[in-house]
């Protein structure tokens, strides 16, 4: 029998003793007496761990017999101890549990707060079953896409038939912030485009003479493609978050629920503003667009490619006709369609709070300029086979 050294709390001369009993090997006890409090668990939760650690044994007891205080501090060191015996693979007990302290250890769940936990190194997925998985995904969300263009298509039927169930108010409003808000850095994007798509003309078509030809590089290029793709780019990246966005947080917020239980069709009500307004805006953004691009491409065939201002719309005029205007806003009213459509569904999708939100407010910007590209290629090729 060891007798270890004996602590106070300031409150008796002798608050607590400890005494290891390992007479009886492999077996260890430990006789815990006096007083077990907040003032002195700390000391008394290192000399338990100090004796438990002193020699090997397979298994321990802690003998509660003589205690005589015991308060919630003392609750944490005994689960402690209990904890650190499961996590060392020795054999626990709690013996002489007076009526206090008993009633005092019932209330907390012994066997969940002291439970070994074994952490197994989770496998990463097979190359087929991440295959299989996102294919699925993918499966499903097409799924979602038809069946969320169906209704948007019925409800711009409906909207056709009943021009004034639309809430023109709210179709104005959209077109403000999709179209007119959006000006300034359409403006600007065309025509650093036309700077840059002039500049590389020059550059290379000057090695050849053939700086004139600049105008057909630049007018061709910004108005059957680099228009309307930058532009429904931005207008995707501004305007299709935003109505993820602004669906996803009425969704959380429990207001579709409540249009519907007013009888009110969210379709028509959140989507119908939404498409109508890009579908009227984002044309006449791309027309604007591609008057600041070719200007662009004029500015650097003026000043870098010696061109004189008559000679560079000439050739414009000589290279481009109304079709290929034609072909950059057919593209554009489809890319307006996708990015209204995408923004809106993903809103609809939103949950779990407001990483839902963010979650669905940057799938739709993905999603909306991967579909925008995929439609654009699909376009070009129509176009060039067969008009």
């Amino acid at each position: 029998m060891k007798n270890w050294r004996r602590k106070s709390d300031g409150q008796t001369p002798k608050s607590y003793e400890i005494r290891v009993d390992d007479a009886e090997l492999p077996r260890k006890t430990i006789h815990i007496s006096g007083r077990l409090s907040f003032s002195n668990a700390m000391q008394a939760h290192d000399e338990i761990l100090e004796g438990l650690h002193r020699s090997a044994h397979k298994s321990l007891t802690l003998d509660l017999s003589d205690l005589h205080y015991f308060d919630g501090a003392g609750v944490v060191v005994i689960l402690d101890v209990e904890k650190r015996s499961n996590a060392a693979d020795v054999e626990f007990a709690l013996v002489g549990l007076s009526g206090g302290v008993a009633g005092l250890l019932s209330l907390v769940d012994r066997e969940a707060l002291t439970r070994r936990i074994d952490v197994k190194a989770s496998k990463p997925k097979s190359i087929p079953l991440q295959v299989g998985e996102t294919s699925l995904a993918v499966m499903d969300d097409v799924r979602v896409m038809v069946s969320f263009v169906g209704d948007a298509t019925l409800a711009m039927i409906h909207a056709l038939r009943n021009p004034g169930s639309v809430r023109w108010r709210d179709v104005l409003f959209y077109m403000e912030r999709s179209g007119a808000d959006a000006l300034p850095i359409v403006g600007l994007i065309s025509l650093l485009l036309g700077l840059i798509l002039g500049f590389q003309a020059v550059m290379q078509l000057s090695q050849f003479g053939a700086n004139i030809y600049t105008a057909n590089l630049v007018g061709l290029s910004v108005l059957r493609e680099l228009g309307p793709l930058m532009t429904c780019i931005l207008v995707a990246g501004r305007s299709g978050s935003a109505f993820a966005a602004e669906i996803g947080t009425m969704k959380v917020s429990e207001e579709v629920d409540a249009l519907q239980t007013m009888g009110f069709d969210p379709v028509r009500f959140l989507v119908t503003p939404k498409l109508l307004a890009l579908m009227i805006m984002v044309p006449m953004l791309t027309l604007y667009a591609d008057i600041i691009g070719l200007l662009g491409g004029m500015i650097v065939g003026i000043t870098s490619g010696g061109l004189t201002i008559t000679a560079y719309v000439a050739q414009s005029f000589r290279t481009i006709d109304l079709w290929d205007f034609g072909q950059g806003l057919i593209k554009s009213e489809a890319f307006a369609i996708l990015i209204a459509l995408v923004g809106c569904m993903r809103g609809f999708q939103v949950s779990g709070g407001a990483a839902g939100v963010g979650k669905y407010t940057t799938s739709a910007v993905v999603t909306g300029i991967f579909l925008i590209i995929v439609a654009d290629s699909i376009f070009t090729l129509i176009f060039q086979y067969y008009f």
